[in-house]
C-alpha cells in the first residue's frame, strides 16, 4: 500500500508500505493491505511505518522527524500531537500536527 505523511510544512513521507500503525483517539490500531476505506482521528502518539526495506527510495534521505526503531529493523517512527488519516484503495493519507 501507498503511504503520504503530510504536515503543514512539507511532505514528511512518501513510499510503499507493508503497513503503519497509528495512534488512534480509541487506541492503537494498524492498517494493513487491502484495509476497509476509513477516515479517523489520531491522538498524540507515535506513527510506525513498517517498510519494505531500507533501500527503498527516499529512506536515506527522510526528514529528521522520522527515525529509525532500531538500527537494524525496517520499522520508522514518528511522533505527532495530533492528526487525521484516510485510506482508501490501498492509499493512506495522514495529515499531522506535530
Amino acid at each position: 500500500m501507498y503511504l503520504e505523511i503530510v504536515s503543514p510544512e512539507a511532505t514528511l513521507f512518501s513510499s510503499e508500505v507493508d503497513s503503519v500503525v497509528l495512534p488512534g483517539v480509541d487506541g492503537e490500531f494498524q492498517m494493513l493491505q487491502n484495509h476497509a476505506p476509513i477516515i479517523s482521528l489520531l491522538q498524540q502518539g507515535t506513527i510506525k511505518i513498517h517498510t519494505h526495506t531500507k533501500s527503498q527510495p527516499g529512506f536515506k534521505e527522510l526528514p529528521a522527524e522520522i527515525i529509525p526503531l532500531h538500527t537494524d529493523d525496517k520499522v520508522l517512527t514518528l511522533k505527532i500531537d495530533s492528526g487525521t488519516v484516510e485510506m482508501k484503495d490501498n492509499k493512506v493519507i495522514i495529515l499531522v500536527e506535530k
